[in-house]
């Protein structure tokens, strides 16, 4: 009988390893791949009431009605702008660009509806609280001009409807307030 190599040995036996890994790996794997039976008792992980709040959020479809209303009422004094309408969070709902609306509109319409909204308060009023602290300009998102307009439910901000691109925040203001009151009709 010959003598196997130590070499060969390593090899025969590193070989002889890796199949069965490879076996046992397939085992594993078939059992993972093959249907449960029924699970035995399943954790109900329910939050307690305590423990959970809820929020209000408008539809798409108020968000458009809001939206629409606000470049009406621009449109109707010949206004060119750019509306938009975030929710709670400052996520854009909605955004309208009227026919000859600047290219910056779309932007500060949003970052004053997210500004609104934020705050819960309009931005012209916003603009005041900038003499006390003007570093609230920094906030990242925000735009601190006339024409952002909080809508509330239960006395709690859930959205913002921003205007921008008339020649006046007071302007601005008056149509996202024209939005802000197509709500409640």
């Amino acid at each position: 009988m010959k003598q196997i190599s130590k070499r060969a040995r390593v090899l025969t036996g590193g070989a002889a390893l890796v199949a069965l890994g490879a076996g046992a790996f397939g085992a594993v794997s078939a059992n993972a791949a093959a249907p449960a039976a029924a699970p035995a008792a399943v954790a109900k992980a329910d939050a307690k009431k305590k423990d959970t709040t809820s929020s209000t959020h408008l539809t798409i479809d108020a968000a458009t009605k809001a939206a629409q209303a606000a470049l009406d009422a621009a449109e109707k004094e010949n206004q060119r702008v750019s509306v938009a309408v975030v929710d709670r969070n400052g996520n854009t709902l909605v955004t309208l660009r009227g026919d000859g609306a600047g290219p910056q509109s779309y932007e500060s319409a949003e970052k004053k509806a997210y500004t609104a909204v934020s705050w819960n308060a309009p931005t012209t009023e916003l603009v005041k609280r900038l003499e006390q602290a003007p570093n609230l300009k920094d906030i990242p998102g925000t735009l601190f001009l006339g024409g952002g307009a909080p809508v509330t439910a239960k006395n709690a901000p859930i959205a913002g409807i921003g205007v921008a691109g008339a020649p006046s925040g007071d302007l601005d203001q008056k149509f996202a307030q024209a939005g802000v009151d197509a709500l409640a009709r």
